[in-house]
């Protein structure tokens, strides 16, 4: 008997170590931000809205960063730069891989904007319309992108994003 104990409590531990593994347990999952990246727009890929009332209009390179800030700069043809900076809130939506976005705008001036975004592998669509001072209704993620002012806008106010790696 006195030989058969310790070789039980050696088999126990042993079943007992390979019975655990690193992997057992809770795990957390952390939720990702897809719009935290760096982005481009250029070319046909700035929306003709934003077009028609900066018409020299070159580029914008967004910077969404994780901890909800972001930095717009926008670039004409002219060398002309304005940098927009600002804090954000994105909200998972139901429809598809929508996200709600709200941009509280510190500089250059301080305003309130609303949408709608989506992030396909390298590609951001976003959708937004100005919502302090003005009668201007947000896109929906139910009524999808285009839906501006209860769709009076169209497309026009689709901005394409391009990934900078």
């Amino acid at each position: 008997m006195k030989k058969i104990v310790p070789f039980l409590l050696v088999l126990i531990l042993a079943l007992g170590y390979v019975g655990c593994s690193e992997d057992d347990g809770p795990t957390t999952v952390v939720p990702t931000n897809p719009i935290a990246a760096n982005w481009i727009s250029k070319n046909a890929d700035v929306a003709p809205l934003l077009r028609a009332f900066f018409p020299k209009l070159e580029s914008l390179t967004a910077n969404f960063k994780a901890d909800r800030t972001y930095s717009v700069l926008q670039k004409d043809s002219s060398g002309t730069t304005i940098t927009y900076t600002g804090t954000y809130l994105e909200e998972k939506s139901t429809t598809g891989s929508i996200y709600k976005i709200t941009i509280n705008q510190s500089t250059p001036s301080t305003l309130t904007s609303q949408g709608i975004f989506e992030v396909k592998g390298d590609t951001l669509r976003y959708e937004i319309v100005q919502t302090t001072g003005t009668t201007n209704v947000p896109p929906t993620p139910e009524k999808g992108f285009g839906s501006s002012n209860n769709g009076a806008l169209g497309v026009a106010n689709v901005q394409v994003y391009k990934r900078v790696k």
